[in-house]
């Protein structure tokens, strides 16, 4: 798996990332995480993502893979209310609480990157919540700071001098994003992590989708059912079927320029082979990304469809 430059982070991550909500949130087994975790390390995949607030997803890492730490770029996020921490959420208190939990949890000595987990602009404007982030990583606690979030909000964070980093909704049935927030990353040199790269297997019925995906996974699917009814067809993409819509979305999000590396979230370590597969295949060819952008485009009508928080 061929690298990328992060940004202006110094380091470089592969295109494909893990992201570790599921593992918390659907209670995997520790010896399914574990095999699906070190697969990912052995294929080249070298970016994990998590957070304070997946429960669980933590420990479940550091399980899994702590003893291959320098294998790999971390990346949490904070800022939210969690069990077990009283502070106010967004204070300098409860990031600094949280980075030195996540650091406990996680079993090691630094965080490569930290985010503030979605905050709203306000809270960005305020400026305490990332000072915070800034403190941690002036005490070598966080390499470096950065935001998960989407629209205005990201396109706002990833101005300010001290963000790094920006994880942000890219995918086919969101591409606010590629026009709101990747260009200002690209122009300040941020590192870009794409979330749900393969838009929560929007092609499925609902009845399919595990529980944890169903609250939010229903935007999508309602999206991209509109797609294709204003003719989006793999077939006119280059792919024989309705079968290959795994691989034409994650190699979509993939195809873009300041698009470092979209993060996947499984349980399933066949699944994420399969991904793996698709990654190294590299970009669609340009006329399948501007069809896709069409039909959002077409798809949306008179509306703006913003990037999913």
């Amino acid at each position: 798996m061929q690298n990328r430059p992060f940004g202006r982070t110094g380091v470089s991550v592969s295109p494909l990332g893990f992201g570790g909500a599921p593992i918390g949130f659907l209670e995997t087994e520790r010896s399914r995480v574990a095999t699906l975790l070190n697969g990912l390390l052995d294929a080249g995949v070298n970016l994990i993502d998590t957070a304070a607030g997946y429960r669980g997803s933590e420990e479940f890492i550091a399980d899994a893979i702590g003893a291959r730490r320098d294998q790999f770029v971390l990346v949490s996020k904070c800022g939210n209310k969690v069990d077990g921490l009283d502070a106010e959420p967004w204070s300098p208190q409860l990031i600094a609480a949280t980075v030195d939990r996540s650091l406990r949890r996680l079993r090691t000595d630094r965080l490569d990157v930290m985010l503030l987990h979605s905050c709203g602009r306000d809270v960005l404007e305020r400026g305490e919540a990332l000072a915070a982030l800034v403190k941690a990583r002036e005490a070598g606690k966080i390499r470096h700071a950065g935001y998960s979030g989407d629209n205005e909000a990201a396109e706002y964070a990833a101005t300010l001098p001290d963000v790094a980093v920006i994880e942000t909704s890219v995918n086919v049935a969101d591409q606010r994003n590629l026009d709101v927030v990747v260009p200002v990353c690209m122009a300040h040199n941020v590192g870009v992590l794409a979330k749900r790269p393969i838009a929560n297997a929007a092609w499925k019925d609902l009845d399919q989708q595990p529980g944890f995906y169903k609250g939010y996974a229903k935007t999508y699917t309602d999206r991209f059912a509109q797609m294709l009814a204003t003719g989006l067809d793999p077939n006119r993409l280059g792919f024989a079927g309705p079968r290959d819509w795994p691989e034409i979305a994650l190699r979509f999000t993939l195809s873009h320029p300041g698009v470092h590396c979209g993060i996947i979230g499984t349980t399933n370590p066949d699944n994420a082979r399969a991904n793996v597969a698709y990654a190294n295949k590299g970009p669609l060819p340009a006329a399948g990304v501007s069809a896709i952008r069409d039909a959002f485009k077409r798809a949306q009508g008179g509306e703006t469809w913003t990037g999913q928080t």
